[in-house]
């Protein structure tokens, strides 16, 4: 009898459990529960709602048992670089704040004032950005000083979500990557930084290693669910699932697509060279100590605010017709401004952006969405030159994963615009990456490369060639 395994992946918007199970030689996906998910103003702050995530997760759960399934194993991904912190009994003493709350704002010039910005990168290989956890803890030690002396645990947001599960307290590798205080080449916490940022090096926890088992659920748990479980650690950090389905990585550039996009390359080491500094390229902890090379782009977020703003009118496949009917229409912005990470209207950012930089001004819904359109695979052109000059060779292919791999006209502009062959698929890549970590921890896959075969024989990828006149 084949064994079921339980993935939890928890987007910027949605959040789903996806039960998996391998069948001769396939991997077969069917999605048990599907929630959203939100930021919410608390406490003066922008957060996500943790106690109702962790609610839709046992709600899945109960679900799964409803129907006389009972998965051998579940994990947990979510988004990186947000945390928690909790007390001398365990409690929460924060929110979970989330990267778009703007109390890092300027943090990062000031912690550039302690360290010398190469020797950061040189040291932790991570990417500059605002939000990183570096600067959001930061913030906190100058804006709630005695918020910092009373933690005694950090945990990330999926550790949280795992330690609810179990009580078992760690910082899975991946994620904690991303914090920008983890040394890329002894792949522990950098006690320098650490201690030079005034931090309690004791908050941090052990890490621990996708496909390590963290215990099985809480005793009160197991009563109210019906059934026990393992919890095994995926790559905890979304992105690094999702690269563990890329089919084939040879020759190849992935684009990992959704809220945001990720792109980039696998690779065996860090690359922390001035070049890849200066092009603000990050270096995350994959399954293995493999390393994503990338950046992050800032994706279909700016499209899910769009339909936001027209109030929901349109799909997001309206909106990708709709921008069918403007084939001139070029107008572009740099989807990397920080106007753009959390504006109190998304359409007007990009009219003004538009307006200053002397552009057209788009006004029709299909002309906004053809101009995030446009701006995404132009930004995803610059990406690939700069990863192409990085590693001084060309590459023949674009795999795009993730939701946004259903997008064929963003995908045929990308190959058009980059004139490479792009490949899109799977959809549920972070599902998928996160449920082949399960599978190797019980043994019933062998490692990575035959778990991408399988993926391979699983799942449809489409093909999309540009247009070679142009």
């Amino acid at each position: 009898m084949e064994k079921n395994c339980l993935a939890v992946d928890i987007g910027a918007s949605s959040g789903r459990l996806i039960l998996g199970n391998l069948k001769e030689g396939k991997l077969n996906l069917e999605e048990i529960h599907r929630f959203e998910n939100c930021i919410i103003e608390k406490n003066g702050h922008f957060c996500w709602d943790i106690d109702a995530l962790f609610n839709e997760i046992k709600v899945g759960i109960k679900k799964c048992y409803n129907r006389g399934i009972e998965p051998v194993s579940i994990g947990i991904d979510t988004w990186a670089v947000d945390f928690v912190l909790l007390d001398e009994n365990d409690l929460l003493l924060t929110d979970a704040v989330a990267y778009r709350d703007p109390r890092t704002d300027g943090i990062m010039e000031e912690v550039a004032e302690l360290f010398l910005k190469e020797r950061l990168y040189l040291e932790t290989g991570i990417q500059f950005q605002k939000f990183n956890t570096i600067y959001q803890l930061y913030a906190l030690k100058k804006q709630n000083p005695e918020v910092l002396k009373k933690a005694k645990t950090f945990l990330m947001i999926p550790d949280y979500l795992h330690y609810l599960l179990t009580g078992k307290k760690a910082n899975e590798y991946t994620n904690a990557t991303s914090t920008q205080l983890i040394n890329a080449f002894t792949k522990k916490w950098d006690k320098d930084i650490i201690c030079k940022l005034g931090l309690n090096m004791e908050i941090f926890q052990e890490i621990k290693m996708p496909k390590q088992t963290l215990g099985n659920l809480r005793e009160e748990l197991v009563k109210e669910l019906g059934f026990d479980m393992e919890v095994i650690l995926p790559a905890t950090h979304d992105t690094g699932s999702a690269v563990l389905s890329v089919p084939e990585l040879e020759d190849t550039i992935y684009i990992s697509s959704g809220t945001w996009s990720l792109i980039g390359v696998e690779n065996h080491f860090p690359i922390c060279v001035t070049k890849a500094l200066d092009y603000n390229f990050t270096n995350e902890g994959g399954m293995d100590y493999q390393f994503r090379f990338l950046k992050n782009i800032m994706g279909l977020w700016m499209l899910q605010e769009v339909r936001r703003n027209y109030n929901n009118k349109y799909s997001f496949a309206q909106l990708a017709d709709l921008s069918r009917d403007f084939p001139q229409f070029m107008s572009t912005v740099n989807v990397d401004d920080q106007r753009f990470l959390k504006p109190d209207n998304m359409i007007e950012e990009i009219q003004k952006y538009c307006l200053e930089t002397n552009q057209i001004i788009p006004k029709h819904p299909g002309e906004i969405a053809k101009c995030v359109f446009h701006s995404l695979a132009n930004s995803y052109k610059k990406a690939v030159s700069e990863i192409e000059d990085i590693f001084e060779k060309e590459f023949s292919k674009i795999n795009v994963i993730g939701g946004g791999s259903q997008n064929e006209l963003l995908n045929q502009l990308i190959s058009d615009i980059t004139k490479k062959e792009v490949y899109a698929g799977p959809v549920e890549a972070t599902a998928i990456g996160n449920l082949v970590a399960q599978f190797i921890a019980l043994d019933e896959i062998e490692d990575i490369k035959s778990a991408r075969n399988i993926i391979k024989q699983s799942f449809e990828v489409k093909k999309y060639v540009y247009n070679s006149s142009d």
